[in-house]
């Protein structure tokens, strides 16, 4: 995706609008140093942004993606050639999606995981100070479903935030 031409055309069509960069931004409820970024091909306004832009200019995000204004039979094409270029160009495809995901939930169930492991732990000593055999075989059960249960709430996790477009990507 070239940033710059994406950028010189943001610039050219809120120039066209009789806009300074410091209206645009208010208007978009951004700063006009974004503006600038996004103008000089520093930054690709996000998506909620081309969402904006493409209804303050009325245009389609293709068009924006594109860097110009594109004829109605051409229209189909040109946004089969941006997802291609899109899809290509992706620094975080969906297995590096996946990952982070996973990470994150790793991250933010840190506690979860020691308590289990210390529970674990707990039982398997207990069975062998008290002489009770039976409470490993218990504790490793017991373990064993911790573990499925916490893999369990993280696929869902994961899954929920790799395929649910209305929810917000924390």
């Amino acid at each position: 995706m070239d940033m710059q031409r994406i950028g010189t055309f943001l610039a050219q069509l809120r120039k066209e609008q009789g806009l300074t960069q410091e209206q645009l931004a208010q208007e978009l409820g951004t700063s006009n140093k974004t503006i600038s970024r996004w103008e000089t091909g520093a930054y690709l306004p996000p998506v909620e942004m081309l969402q904006l832009l493409s209804e303050r200019y009325g245009l389609t995000i293709n068009e924006l993606l594109q860097g110009q204004r594109i004829s109605p039979e051409n229209q189909l094409a040109a946004a089969n050639q941006t997802i291609a270029q899109v899809i290509r160009e992706s620094p975080f495809l969906f297995k590096e999606r996946q990952a982070y995901w996973q990470r994150k939930w790793t991250r933010d169930h840190r506690l979860d995981i020691i308590l289990l492991i210390i529970a674990a732990l707990a039982v398997q000593v207990l069975s062998i100070v008290l002489g009770k055999p039976a409470w490993a075989t218990v504790g490793a059960i017991l373990t064993m479903a911790g573990v499925m249960f916490l893999n369990n709430r993280k696929a869902e996790y994961v899954e929920h935030h790799l395929y649910d477009e209305n929810l917000p990507q924390d």
